[in-house]
């Protein structure tokens, strides 16, 4: 599932890829794609990104025309559209021909050229969707990676809420405190701090409340010793920016040994993994702490590497002793 990472990652590749591109008429949909229309066409616009937490936001922006044809200039859009993107489980953007159009590309905007080009949301499981004249979601707190303080002050001024009554590896994955955190990020944020996955969320995030103490100000004791999770969650995702690929995202690339190579807990020989109380396959190593789910055991990997059937789908894979398949 795309990341906080990914979903950046494709905006940037957006922005790149449609930088002095004049797109052209409606914008279409799949036949088969639940997901709504976008009442939008202009006979010239231009289409720019950016990325929230595990958001995107395209907006479409109409040229100005020098007034000549008014009967069909009436039935055109004259004012800049946001479409708001949550990838769900293989969410992507790619820009190809009308000839290279990949199987799944369940919403489509076309170039004014001849050969046209076309900028797809691709998604092959359809967990993906769209919100045409959207915004960023009411539910989801500030991202991880681009509003840090909001996003830090945002968890430390409610950690009496009861969502962090849960185990930390849980409350990681809610975007209502960590937006753009996803499965591959908790386990590499947790790893690196030699956090159980399975302690109380407050209480490894207990001391947070300022980054910087005063020479004479000793921090909090608590149970765990911790570095700054907060920070963390906002450094690691970046690292994975500054790689220039996540799992499994870039259209244009087949080789993510740079991405394998970084990942020291997610999917690595020799860590445990249980599932967590929503089924979610947790990477770590040591104990899983005294919230681990009851009567589950966690096993150790062997042999286990990240693979995707198709550099796009942005899956991993797990080879089970009876040769299954099993997508986590």
């Amino acid at each position: 599932m795309p990341e906080g990472p990914e979903l950046h990652l494709a905006s940037v590749y957006v922005n790149k890829m449609c930088k002095g591109v004049v797109f052209s008429g409606p914008v279409t949909k799949s036949e088969v794609s639940k997901s709504p229309d976008v009442p939008f066409t202009c006979e010239a616009y231009l289409i720019t990104a950016v990325s929230r937490g595990k958001e995107v936001k395209l907006t479409l922006t109409p040229l100005k025309s020098d007034g000549s044809n008014q009967r069909a200039k009436r039935a055109q859009t004259d004012q800049p559209m946001d479409i708001v993107f949550r990838f769900g489980m293989s969410g992507y953007f790619t820009f190809t021909t009308e000839d290279e159009l990949p199987k799944h590309a369940h919403l489509r905007f076309h170039s004014k050229e001849n050969p046209s080009r076309v900028l797809s949301f691709v998604d092959t499981r359809r967990f993906g969707s769209w919100e045409p004249n959207g915004t960023w979601h009411s539910d989801r707190g500030p991202c991880i990676m681009f509003e840090y303080e909001k996003f830090r002050d945002n968890v430390v001024t409610r950690l009496s809420d009861r969502a962090f009554d849960r185990p930390i590896c849980e409350v990681l994955l809610n975007q209502k405190y960590f937006n753009g955190i996803g499965n591959y990020l908790r386990a590499e944020i947790l790893f690196r701090l030699k956090i159980p996955p399975f302690v109380s969320a407050r209480t490894a995030l207990e001391g947070h409340e300022s980054e910087d103490l005063n020479e004479n100000e000793k921090p909090v004791k608590t149970e765990i010793t911790t570095g700054d999770l907060l920070r963390l969650c906002h450094t690691v995702p970046l690292e994975v920016v500054n790689l220039g690929s996540g799992k499994g995202y870039d259209p244009t690339k087949q080789d993510y040994s740079d991405f394998e190579a970084w990942l020291q807990c997610y999917y690595v020989d020799g860590m445990n993994s249980i599932r967590d109380h929503n089924g979610r396959t947790m990477w770590f190593t040591g104990e899983p702490g005294p919230m681990a789910p009851k009567g589950m055991s966690y096993f150790e990997t062997e042999g286990i590497a990240i693979s995707c059937l198709h550099p796009n789908t942005h899956l991993a894979q797990k080879a089970e002793p009876h040769g299954l398949f099993v997508w986590l």
